[in-house]
């Protein structure tokens, strides 16, 4: 058996490796995955009732009609809490067997911190965790694993190979070990993807998936259908990660910066530019805004002309990742309101469209027509911020929205500070955006505009 440790027993894990690995078992493989339980918080106690077992519904939009698949997952082979259990958690480290480990501790689990005991478990890091687990089948005479986290931060793996690297260092650790650790483990940089929003909120929505399950299931999971794991290659690693589509896409890529380039470009990017438009048009959900014609149209004039020449020269493979975005922000289950994305809105342009909009007015010595639209919606919706006691509001079409950023931005605008001296701070964005020929007068323009009502789509 190929065996995988898990750090991380939540949804999207589960709703992804976990059902990756398990369909892997239905096509003749034999893997098995044991989770282990990354913080005190919590219990396992569900997994036991069910034998470890679950089920996940992925519902969505493919070739253009809705479907529901039912799944029944039965990789876990065990769920491993190692603060009660450290004997269970540490046998993993010496089987010769275990070839994978994969976390996802959120975007804030790997980090290092210098106060952190070799002696401790409890309160140290997840690196140092790993940093000790390690240490254990090193001393075993065993050799390494491939380590593959999907927490959603640039280069992943080096960031945790980092951080165990400091732990060899600050315990100072046997020189040996820390040869072992560079040689013998594979820190594999990886990118995720599928929206997965887990347990049923609503008593409607859970009635249903029941249904459809056939049994009551606590640990039920609902996703899309669509999901994408791409794993920077290095070893032997195909021998163990099988590529191609098992549930979800994989793909073993000496470029994972492609990847994460064209999700964060195409999927955020045109989520973004798209948020602030359809909240000040009367919007509410991604569905609402692709039920809309002219809020489609917009969407997607963006992708095709702004967007997709500028993530790679394979036009046509980034051109058919935007139809699979497109029909992703079509699924009438996922019910994700546009508010929810909103939150961070400013250093979400910079980060997921500002590089389009530079590398189109490269190409062209103008500004993006439609990626400016957007920006100037948004400056537009963050010039209404009104300061309350409990947050910040604004007044959009038919009802009142909380805009939840950077405390100096909301305060900036809530003062009716001027949109220029925002526009070339370069702490905001990382340069002068006024320095874009006709930018800051098409905005001011629009501002305009779109406070008197005009529509710009």
């Amino acid at each position: 058996m190929v065996k995988i440790m898990q750090y991380g027993e939540g949804n999207f894990l589960r709703t992804f490796v976990d059902a990756y690995f398990h369909t892997l078992n239905q096509e003749g493989g034999d893997y098995g995955v044991y989770i282990v339980k990354p913080i005190t918080f919590g219990s396992l106690e569900k997994f036991k009732q069910q034998n470890n077992e679950y089920h996940i519904v992925l519902r969505g939009v493919e070739k253009g009609a809705a479907v529901e698949k039912v799944y029944q997952i039965r990789s876990v082979q065990a769920a491993i809490d190692p603060f009660a259990d450290p004997e269970s958690y540490y046998a993993l480290a010496k089987d010769d067997e275990l070839k994978i480990i994969v976390s996802n501790t959120t975007e804030a689990g790997i980090c290092y911190n210098e106060k952190d005991s070799l002696d401790g478990f409890e309160t140290i890091t997840y690196p140092a965790k790993l940093t000790k687990f390690l240490y254990e089948r090193y001393q075993a005479g065993l050799d390494g694993v491939y380590l593959m986290p999907v927490e959603l931060i640039d280069n992943n793996a080096d960031a945790l190979s980092a951080c165990v690297e400091k732990y060899i260092a600050l315990w100072n650790l046997p020189e040996d070990f820390a040869k072992w650790n560079k040689e013998k483990n594979f820190y594999c940089n990886t990118l995720v993807d599928r929206i997965v929003s887990g347990y049923p909120r609503d008593e409607q929505t859970k009635t249903h998936v029941t249904q459809l399950i056939g049994k009551e299931d606590v640990l039920m999971s609902i996703g899309e259908p669509f999901g994408l794991w791409a794993v920077e290659k290095k070893g032997n690693i195909a021998d163990y990660i099988k590529e191609g589509m098992h549930n979800i896409e994989v793909v073993l890529t000496d470029n994972i910066g492609y990847y994460k380039k064209r999700k964060v470009r195409v999927l955020n990017g045109s989520h973004t530019n798209l948020v602030a438009t359809g909240l000040m048009l009367g919007a509410q959900t991604v569905a609402d805004c692709m039920n809309d014609k002219k809020l489609s149209a917009f969407l997607r004039r963006a992708l095709d002309t702004e967007i997709i020449p500028y993530v790679s020269d394979d036009i046509a493979a980034t051109t058919a990742f935007a139809d699979s975005v497109t029909e992703r922000f079509e699924n009438p289950y996922l019910n994700h309101q546009l508010v929810s994305i909103s939150l961070n809105s400013i250093s979400k342009w910079r980060a997921r469209v500002l590089p389009s909009f530079k590398d189109y007015y490269a190409q062209h010595g103008q500004i993006a027509p439609n990626l400016s639209v957007g920006f100037a919606y948004l400056i537009a919706m963050y010039s209404l911020v009104e300061k309350r006691e409990n947050g910040y509001f604004v007044r959009v079409p038919n009802r009142e929205i909380e805009i939840k950023d950077d405390l100096p931005y909301l305060e900036y605008f809530a003062a009716k500070k001027p949109i220029g001296a925002f526009m070339s701070d370069e702490s905001v964005w990382g340069e002068d955006l006024t320095k874009y020929a006709g930018f800051y007068d098409s905005v001011i323009a629009n501002v305009e505009k779109i406070k008197k009502g005009v529509c710009l789509i």
